[in-house]
């Protein structure tokens, strides 16, 4: 088995960061980060030991070597998902037998709609592990000691028992996953709908979330069916579990995205629900999807918001179940 207590983290932006100081911090592990020159939180990680979020304890290490990065076998990725096919291209050049990696990452390919472990195992080519963390949490509010929940997930029944079992701690409690195609198509979806809850939130019409709350599991465990997954997963926390953080928390910057595009505000940080709208559009032939699909009209058509909402009431009458 990995060992867990080495970890490099390929990502030191929001969520990636906070992964490397909480391994870091809390399970006393030995982190490398692997970043970008260029890019600038890993320049103020260098410059300060703070990414913009949190600061990190001393003993976090940084490189810019993915040769160095790959001396650990186990390998945390946060990084924007559509970016992803091309970091697995690269990975693949290096020797990854035997290596583990954790993808904390949640969306859907645009162009192909393919989840992210789907991608790895069609893009690496070696005998080498990937397992899925997913479920609530924002950085802010584990800094301030709120815990949280999330879920592990993998092919190997083994390695999500042993992923879950290192992670879990009195900050974040950790759930054993028995359906990776459910959980991965749930944690990308919610962000969708924080999508459509900031819409709401931008025309004033929050107490609407309620029904999107209760409507968009359904939709959304339609979705989870078409992959293979149990459609019960959408109630799970890799979906209806992170509910409160993407569709009402302050936090959320795919609420935020959907909330400043209705108001015509520019929102300039990664909201990952809206290449996965995109994602999840292409497969309206083949799937019963009113709530994305008015979505997309808003997000990438410039629809009216209120004039797609109200085709949602005109629909036919239909049983809840």
């Amino acid at each position: 088995m990995t060992n867990f207590n080495s970890v490099s983290v390929i990502g030191c932006g929001r969520w990636g960061g906070f992964l490397g100081y909480y391994l870091a911090t809390y399970k006393k592990a030995d982190v490398l980060f692997l970043g970008v020159p260029e890019d600038p939180a890993y320049q103020s990680l260098i410059a300060t030991g703070n990414n913009g979020y949190l600061t990190m304890p001393d003993h976090v290490k940084y490189t810019t070597d993915m040769n160095e990065c790959l001396k650990n076998d186990f390998i945390v990725v946060s990084i924007g998902c559509q970016g992803f096919r091309g970091l697995c291209r690269q990975l693949n050049s290096y020797d990854l037998k035997g290596k583990t990696f954790l993808l904390a990452m949640k969306g859907l390919e645009e162009g192909t709609s393919m989840r992210m472990t789907q991608i790895f195992h069609q893009e690496i080519t070696q005998d080498a592990d990937v397992a899925v963390l997913l479920g609530p949490g924002h950085v802010q509010d584990y800094l301030k000691s709120i815990p949280s929940c999330v879920v592990i997930d993998s092919e190997k029944p083994e390695l999500t028992h042993a992923l879950a079992d290192f992670f879990n701690s009195s900050l974040i409690r950790t759930y054993y996953g028995n359906d990776l195609a459910g959980n991965e198509v749930g944690a990308a979806l919610k962000n969708v709908i924080g999508v459509a809850a900031g819409v709401l939130d931008g025309l004033g019409w929050g107490g609407l979330k309620g029904a999107l709350i209760a409507r968009s599991p359904v939709e959304v465990g339609r979705l989870i069916g078409y992959f293979g997954g149990n459609p019960k997963s959408a109630y799970g926390l890799a979906h209806l579990g992170d509910y409160e953080a993407t569709l009402f928390s302050p936090h959320s910057h795919n609420r935020a995205y959907g909330e400043g595009l209705v108001k015509g505000e520019k929102f300039a940080k990664l909201a990952e629900g809206v290449a996965t709208l995109k994602a999840v559009y292409e497969l309206r032939d083949q799937l019963d999807l009113p709530i994305c699909s008015a979505l997309y009209h808003v997000v990438y058509e410039g629809a009216e918001p209120r004039a797609q909402i109200s085709k949602l009431f005109q629909r036919d009458n239909k049983a809840e179940f």
